[in-house]
């Protein structure tokens, strides 16, 4: 039987003889609602859950809360540009949350203790999900599928799993074996079957894959460059960034130049113009439209690109060209010898819509001997001619559903609009829930919309300004080509952040409720009350003060009107 305690005890005759409940016109309630980071984590974590888990001293429940939503940790707390740190209601505080660095702890962490992953093997005759594409979105689809009973087929023409993450990221920003690590211990669970080298169109069809399984999630990543002219004119000696990366990250080297114009504001520029500084070029520029972040605040112009990757970026002799486009390419003979520059802005025109102007008189020159647009890939066609109509992404609704084709599905970069590893993670969850139910004939999940926390909703007067733990650098001078750059905050640095999330919208079991309430009016149980559900409002006594609501730290308490 659960015994109740009250938070304090009157003497017969006095408080609880008298039932003030019958005063009430409002009442309080437990009410959770999603903490800012859970919202805008693109892969679906709940950061608020897994750091409570953390502050408590259990690491392992904490990366088992984490793999829910996200089995590769120890790669996203690296590549994420983790938007969860910029919504954090921390940031309005002092600093946010290190939350992607705690990540990193938790994956690091796990690998290094062989933690299994809480999955039991599928049945023998378990439905069987094609996926075709390794990378992020196809590695989390298999696994959400595996939590839910179902097998899935990886094929990917490439001879390991892991996509981009392993042929487009430079290894000082993600190490080889770490990579291989975490893709190889999801590999190796029962009822996940990879088969590299296998390519759609050419060793498989789509058509037979359809006809052999249960479902199909289409996630082959953005393998071919957009085209790319200035008035219709390219070099001769044109090199697409992309592709160009991927040769330095394979054999560590680059055509020969001296000085080098990389066009574009994502990762892939940034990544670039940092590799070809490793590469013995003197002189890297980057010309973007979009601006550069400030603050850790994007504006809806801002680049793309991870902000510390452009910060570390300028420090290794990156220069950036933000708000530019390039108005002509000076030529001698094919060959590039410089760019025209001028300055671009978004402005509202008269028709209201807003558009990139460039401004008369702000031309510049910059001379360099070669240009490299890294504006961004599309999907290769090949095998998928019939789903694509000509576009460079699939068309598909918030499940991933691929528009007019029932029981298939993509994800991950082909589906356009994000680019990021973390988005590519949440698609992949996403269209393994949305398959679940397809497989089982159930009707499509419904998105949910959560009521988001906002930092005036908190009480501040119970936290302590405390500095945020930094991630250790290495000196520029020790860069090189596979020494990883970004340290890591070690557990007693998890500890500490954990220790300084708020726990938005969520019970921190601190007590004040049933400390404070002058009608003695809350009980809570005798065991440990940390999720807010042993504490109970007896509404015979409670008078509807909104005490316990103004007092809670992390506004898990609100008062709604009387029924």
């Amino acid at each position: 039987m659960t015994t109740m305690t009250r938070g304090a005890y009157a003497l017969p005759g006095t408080t609880l003889n008298y039932h003030t409940g019958s005063w009430r016109v409002q009442r309080p309630e437990h009410r959770h609602r999603a903490a800012p980071c859970h919202h805008a984590c693109p892969a679906g974590e709940d950061a608020q859950a897994w750091l409570a888990l953390i502050a408590e001293g259990n690491r392992r429940a904490a990366w088992e809360k984490l793999i829910e939503a996200n089995p590769l940790p120890a790669i996203t707390g690296r590549v994420c540009h983790h938007p969860c740190e910029s919504a954090c209601n921390r940031s309005q505080y002092d600093e946010a949350i290190a939350i992607h660095a705690c990540e990193r702890v938790l994956g690091d962490e796990a690998i290094a203790n062989n933690w299994r992953y809480p999955v039991d093997a599928p049945s023998g005759n378990a439905p069987v999900v094609a996926i075709v594409g390794a990378g992020p979105a196809g590695l989390s689809c298999a696994w959400h599928l595996l939590r839910h009973g179902i097998k899935s087929v990886l094929f990917d023409e490439l001879p390991q799993a892991g996509g981009t993450l392993g042929t487009a990221i430079p290894a000082y920003r993600l190490p080889r074996d770490l990579l291989a690590a975490e893709t190889g211990r999801l590999l190796e669970l029962s009822g996940i079957d990879f088969r590299p080298l296998h390519r759609l169109g050419r060793d498989i069809s789509l058509d037979q894959l359809r006809q052999e399984y249960a479902g199909v999630f289409l996630a082959p990543g953005n393998q071919r460059s957009r085209e790319w002219s200035v008035d219709g004119v390219t070099p001769r000696d044109l090199h697409v960034g992309l592709d160009l990366l991927k040769e330095w990250v394979s054999v560590g080297d680059v055509p020969p130049m001296t000085s080098a114009a990389i066009v574009g504001g994502g990762n892939t520029a940034v990544d670039l113009a940092r590799a070809l500084k490793r590469a013995g070029v003197a002189q890297v520029h980057v010309i973007t439209h979009q601006t550069l972040p400030r603050d850790h605040v994007r504006g809806d112009d801002a680049m793309s690109a991870i902000v510390r990757e452009i910060r570390q970026a300028e420090e290794e002799g990156v220069t950036f060209h933000d708000q530019r486009g390039i108005r002509r390419l000076m030529l001698r003979g094919e060959r590039v010898v410089g760019v025209e520059m001028v300055r671009m802005k978004k402005m509202v025109r008269a028709n209201g819509r807003m558009e990139r102007v460039a401004f008369e008189g702000t031309e510049t020159v910059l001379h360099v001997d070669q240009v490299i647009p890294a504006i961004g890939q599309e999907v290769e066609p090949f095998g998928m001619e019939p789903l694509l109509h000509g576009q460079g992404a699939f068309e598909v609704d918030h499940w991933g559903v691929v528009s007019g084709h029932s029981g298939l599905y993509a994800g991950g970069d082909a589906r356009g609009g994000h680019g990021t590893v973390t988005a590519a993670i949440g698609d992949g969850r996403r269209a393994a829930l949305a398959l679940v139910r397809h497989i089982r004939g159930e009707a499509p999940p419904k998105e949910r919309l959560e009521e988001v926390i906002e930092i005036g909703q908190l009480n501040l007067h119970y936290y302590e300004h405390a500095d945020r733990a930094q991630e250790p650098l290495l000196a520029v001078g020790e860069r090189g080509l596979d020494n990883e750059i970004e340290g890591s905050i070690e557990t007693t640095g998890a500890d500490r952040e954990a220790a300084r999330c708020f726990s938005c919208g969520n019970c921190l079991a601190c007590d004040n409720c049933w400390t404070l309430c002058p009608d003695s009016a809350v009980l809570k149980t005798t065991e440990l009350a940390r999720d807010g559900s042993h504490y109970r409002f007896d509404y015979d006594y409670c008078k509807g003060c909104g005490l316990c609501a103004h007092e809670c730290p992390c506004g898990y308490i609100a008062m709604g009107e009387e029924v």
